[in-house]
């Protein structure tokens, strides 16, 4: 049967027809075409799904993509402005935080969330901030590195600029 719902992914408005019980997962990689999301575990246990839902990480593999209509999600395609690459991917580079990379946009989208509400972390918070991501490459030493050093630039960008990003 099926219905025609709006999702607001990386500020674009996609019509999609969807059925009641699909997957946000499912729906932005096949039906948005945005494959950046990974399908890890399924069960809402490794975070290779995360996407920001207003903000907020979310394991897309087990939220209904109808529960996201209205509400603005946010993927990894979404995290860079264009060619320039957000400071937490730039970051994640600089210290080859990510080696299979699989992890990665769920790690990087946990990440912009806790710098969005906590832009001066500590190695504790940011440990917190990204739990709910499974790295099965690294020991995290190089992500909490990453996660520090896009902290600093973030607030380096802020104080020239006045703004936030």
């Amino acid at each position: 049967m099926g219905k025609t719902i709006i999702l607001n992914i990386n500020k674009e408005d996609y019509h999609l027809k969807i059925e009641d019980n699909e997957l946000l997962l499912d729906v932005i990689r096949e039906k948005a075409g945005l494959t950046g999301t990974k399908h890890g575990c399924g069960t809402g246990e490794c975070g290779a799904c995360t996407v920001l839902i207003d903000g907020v990480p979310v394991n897309s593999c087990i939220y209904l993509a109808i529960r996201a209509e209205g509400k603005k999600i946010v993927t990894i395609e979404g995290l860079s402005n264009g060619d320039t690459l957000h400071p937490l991917q730039q970051a994640f580079i600089n210290n080859a935080a990510v080696q299979c990379g699989y992890c990665g946009p769920g790690m990087l989208l946990s990440a912009k969330a806790l710098l969005d509400i906590n832009p001066d972390p500590t190695e504790a918070e940011i440990r917190e901030g990204i739990a709910g991501n499974i790295c099965r490459c690294s020991g995290y030493v190089k992500i909490v590195k990453a996660i520090d050093e896009a902290a600093k630039v973030i607030a380096d960008e802020r104080s020239e600029s006045g703004n936030g990003i």
